[in-house]
């Protein structure tokens, strides 16, 4: 039996309270559903054992437990491990979208975010709001690195993570492993995690079959480790054919940002009777775009990568984890 934890948005408080009869109670595992960024929606089932191993070797990592702010929804594993780190920790987080630490009444305060958090503080020029947490934990998607840079020149103290719902949060900081958990490189360029913060598997047993074996889980994306440093250089999806031609998407996005003008950006591939898949630009700038094309070329870009069809948008529309909704875009342009 399965009890599903699926929180009334907006109830943390409520939430926690639930999810502390859950850590104490008899052991069913909870069911979370994935954001879906990447393609159809999954029900994880995660154990109690997996969700309180990944909490207590977090706070291990971090330097032990403090309080925490709760800026991010409850119906993600994201701001669920902050509820769950709260309990472990004997603290009640302060719940707010303000990222202030002096909210935080603790003498170790800790705040988890999204990419977009950042960005978006960095642009009302208070990136040293966050410069009194004792650490910054900032996952769910990419991260610009320049802006990482940027934040830690303003004294915030940054801990970047990976993971996903099925490794029930973040189980990598800063390319390091948390402890027991295990990373590897498979033939095919893919990251593979195992260790005690795995999932039990999908609702769905052919999809639990294709992404469990072994004990490893493959988690989709492409990456690289050195020195026992995992980086993630893109997602097995990122990669596209073009007229033939494979045109990693990643690059065409970061080559977008670097554009005079632009806000945002992100290139999505979609079915394409000429070219099998056609790189579409979906752009935040108030900007004559044109001839981006040429001007991508110009910066350096492989003019064969470079997205045929260019949207302006006024914002990219994003998940409740931060993550851009990759789906909503492309069914704009059906």
């Amino acid at each position: 039996m399965t009890a599903s934890l699926r929180p009334v948005r907006g109830e943390p408080l409520d939430v926690l309270a639930l999810l502390r009869d859950w850590v104490e109670g008899d052991g069913s595992p909870l069911v979370m559903r994935t954001s879906g960024s990447t393609g159809e929606p999954k029900d994880v089932v995660l154990s109690r054992e997996a969700m309180v191993a990944s909490a207590t070797a977090s706070l291990r990592r971090l330097g032990g437990p403090g309080g925490w702010l709760l800026p991010l929804p409850v119906t993600g594993v994201g701001g669920l491990q902050v509820l769950l780190r709260s309990i472990l920790a004997g603290t009640t987080p302060t719940v707010d979208s303000r990222l202030d630490a002096g909210l935080v009444e603790a003498e170790r305060r800790y705040v988890s975010i999204v990419p977009t958090q950042l960005h978006r503080l960095e642009q009302a020029g208070r990136l040293g709001d966050l410069a009194g947490f004792d650490a910054v934990l900032v996952g769910g998607a990419a991260t610009d690195p320049q802006l990482l840079r940027r934040a830690t020149e303003a004294g915030v103290t940054i801990v970047r993570t990976y993971g996903m719902t099925e490794t029930c949060g973040g189980c990598v900081y800063d390319g390091v492993p948390l402890d027991d958990v295990r990373m590897r490189i498979a033939d095919d360029g893919q990251v593979e995690l195992a260790g005690p913060v795995l999932f039990d598997g999908y609702s769905d047993p052919v999809a639990t079959a294709a992404v469990l074996r072994d004990g490893w889980f493959r988690t989709g994306d492409l990456g690289e480790i050195a020195n026992g440093v995992l980086s993630v250089t893109g997602r097995v999806d990122d990669v596209v054919q073009s007229g033939g031609v494979k045109v990693p998407l990643p690059a065409v996005t970061a080559a977008l940002k670097q554009l005079p003008g632009v806000h945002d950006a992100v290139a999505l591939g979609r079915p394409d009777p000429e070219w099998g898949t056609q790189v579409v630009a979906f752009v935040v700038a108030e900007r004559d775009l044109s001839h981006v094309r040429d001007e991508l070329e110009a910066a350096g870009l492989d003019r064969r990568w470079a997205p045929r069809e260019v949207v302006t948008l006024g914002r990219l529309p994003l998940l409740a984890n931060g993550k851009v909704d990759r789906r909503h875009l492309l069914d704009r342009l059906s």
